[in-house]
């Protein structure tokens, strides 16, 4: 390793030197904010407005996770993210793999016609009004399809997936040709399971972007027992409102404020569990999927 580094010219050693250095900083921006949020998710209200995190752990407590998960609103947020981000991500990756697998063939007929709209797409959109009063007369105000059929397809995702499909030597598809295989057969029997990189990475991106979606249910969802996690979550970190059985036994404004202020933390926490848990299974495809293919326009 020593032998290599004294290889490198000294403007090589500081282009390494420079970018480990700034690899680092970046590092420590992430990983700060989340040692203190844990760290605060678990320390007694009082002891946090006074006197800040602190590593003393006769200062913890559970009691912001008590009050937590004996909420029935955060339950329901968490089984309607759930839902909702399962579903959109099944449609969204099953939409965007079969959109960009014709658009991957050189013969495609109108292929820059439907290449040129796909791309229209990406930059105007109708606008949150006509959008609005689109979902409204399709009847889908308060229904689940709301939220998970607007953005179903993902122009990017979609150019993503064709890009990895032109990475695949054409061979493949002469050789099941030759064997007698229709397009049908060699998309769901050789392409899907050469693809599960890539699949991958499209499920993780929508997966992540649904779970964290706010504004749409925001918009479209008037039943609080159909809001997903996040609004639950906005009430606590935005309005300052926690939900009135999170603070029953609480008296006082001022005791009120503090418990609010630890139930943030706590409810952070809770919400980003299960990202933090898909993240490490889908690890291993991430890499793949997004370089093989990226060097094919």
């Amino acid at each position: 390793m020593r032998s290599e580094i004294r290889k490198k010219t000294f403007a090589d050693r500081l282009f390494y030197l420079i970018g480990y250095l700034l690899l680092g900083m970046f590092t420590f921006s992430i990983i700060i904010p989340i040692v203190y949020v844990l760290v605060a998710s678990f320390m007694d209200p009082t002891v946090l407005q006074n006197k800040g995190i602190s590593f003393d752990f006769s200062t913890w407590s559970t009691d912001a996770y008590k009050r937590v998960f004996e909420n029935r609103m955060i339950w329901v947020g968490f089984k309607n993210s759930l839902l909702y981000s399962i579903l959109f991500t099944a449609i969204s990756v099953g939409v965007s793999i079969l959109a960009a697998y014709p658009m991957s063939k050189k013969d495609l007929v109108g292929k820059k016609f439907f290449n040129a709209l796909f791309i229209i797409t990406m930059f105007f959109g109708g606008g949150l009004v006509p959008t609005y009063l689109l979902i409204s007369d399709l009847n889908l105000i308060d229904s689940m399809w709301a939220i998970v059929l607007p953005n179903a397809f993902n122009v990017w995702n979609m150019i993503l997936a064709r890009t990895y499909y032109q990475s695949i030597p054409s061979e493949l598809r002469e050789a099941s040709a030759m064997d007698g295989a229709s397009e049908v057969v060699h998309f769901f029997k050789i392409m899907l399971p050469i693809c599960k990189p890539i699949i991958a990475v499209l499920a993780l991106y929508q997966f992540v972007g649904m779970w964290n979606a706010y504004f749409d249910p925001m918009i479209y969802l008037n039943n609080a027992d159909m809001q997903p996690l996040q609004l639950v979550l906005r009430s606590i970190l935005i309005q300052n409102t926690p939900e009135p059985g999170m603070i029953a036994d609480i008296t006082g404004m001022a005791e009120m404020a503090k418990l609010a202020e630890v139930l943030k933390y706590s409810t952070i926490v809770v919400s980003s569990l299960p990202l933090l848990i898909m993240y490490p299974f889908f690890q291993k495809y991430f890499d793949k999927g997004i370089m093989v293919g990226s060097i094919k326009g």
